[in-house]
């Protein structure tokens, strides 16, 4: 029972910290080319100024919770995925520095480089969750001592011994991508205005027919990829909801960022839940497995091979729901204190 509780509160960490994280790093792409002015930039950039810090939170919580409950887990991927961990590293800390810094230097080439840098490393930050997900669901060539080393890529092909990219990790990349850009863009239509808060909204339908798109082949590929993740749902059919919510989340991004019945509150809502049920129903695809291996099923890293003590678990869940709650309290305030939209116009004043 514990393995179940805690496998889901690190899913649930794990989405939390896309869901709030996803449309900031969003935003950050659109930065390259969706703005035109100063006054547009510096719109785009408060309109995530109070939070992308604080939602970052999530990604080191989300890491604290993985390796507090399996350890061995922990070591085995952060040592096997030491390479795109350090790159993943790096492009949070340049995108951090790119959006503390432009604003305090007033000297047009440094902000055009800061402003780059800043849409670079949010586009390849995405592409790097994406593949990174991919790669857990594809499996990695884990050894007998349960540890394995990826290169960043072999013969682009899903196998026995597979880089960090493949056909299959790069269509995973080119979901999130796509997804968080999306993502961004709805956040854009909720928080500004103007003729930025129009050119938002005119990207959403785009994005969204290269997302259907993109979803439906990452489904395909995942079953051709990795046939058994089709197994918990014919085991409890009524978990095909899952599914079912990411096509009803899709409809309703659709539906709810149309000119005739635009609500931007509940369009973003939708794009919430769409990443929610993806990464949902990609966990439940893997349960008990925590991390597959190309190498046979017996070196699997299952629940009952990575869990910790059954008394370290039954204290750390006290702490770590006093810990959300904290945190919970805290997201409630900061987003109720952040209402309305980003004026425009008054920017660059």
């Amino acid at each position: 029972m514990m393995g179940f509780i805690w496998f889901w509160l690190v899913a649930i960490m794990i989405v939390g910290y896309v869901v709030l994280d996803g449309f900031d790093l969003g935003v950050g792409v659109l930065h390259l080319f969706l703005v035109r002015t100063e006054a547009e930039r510096q719109a785009t950039l408060r309109s995530i100024g109070p939070v992308w810090d604080g939602n970052e939170v999530w990604l080191l919580a989300g890491g604290g919770t993985l390796y507090f409950a399996f350890p061995p887990l922990y070591a085995s991927a952060f040592s096997g995925f030491y390479l795109p961990l350090m790159i993943v590293l790096w492009l949070l800390v340049a995108r951090g520095v790119c959006l503390e810094l432009r604003n305090h230097l007033d000297v047009g080439v440094w902000r055009t480089l800061l402003d780059g840098l800043f849409g670079i490393s949010s586009a390849l930050l995405t592409v790097f969750y994406g593949a990174a997900l991919a790669n857990v669901i594809r499996g990695v060539p884990l050894q007998a001592d349960g540890y394995f080393f990826l290169p960043l890529w072999t013969n682009w092909k899903p196998g026995a011994s597979p880089g960090i990219l493949d056909w299959y990790t790069v269509i995973g990349g080119l979901v999130a991508l796509v997804a968080l850009t999306l993502h961004g863009a709805l956040w854009l239509v909720l928080k500004t205005s103007g003729e930025l808060e129009e050119r938002a909204s005119q990207m959403v339908s785009p994005l969204w027919i290269v997302l259907v798109t993109l979803t439906v082949v990452s489904l395909v590929a995942t079953i051709a990829v990795r046939p058994s993740t089709l197994n918990n749902y014919s085991a409890y059919p009524f978990t095909y909801i899952i599914p079912l919510g990411v096509v009803a989340s899709l409809a309703a991004i659709r539906y709810w960022n149309r000119a005739q019945a635009a609500q931007p509150l509940k369009a973003f809502l939708a794009s919430c839940f769409y990443l929610f049920f993806m990464l949902a129903g990609a966990c439940w695809g893997l349960y008990p497995t925590l991390l597959p291996a190309t190498t046979g099923e017996d070196r699997n890293i299952t629940l009952s091979h990575a869990l910790s003590g059954h008394h370290t678990l039954s204290v750390g869940l006290v702490w770590w729901t006093l810990g959300m709650l904290l945190a919970a309290a805290y997201i409630v305030f900061v987003y109720s204190r952040f209402k309305g939209k980003v004026d425009v116009s008054a920017e660059g004043r």
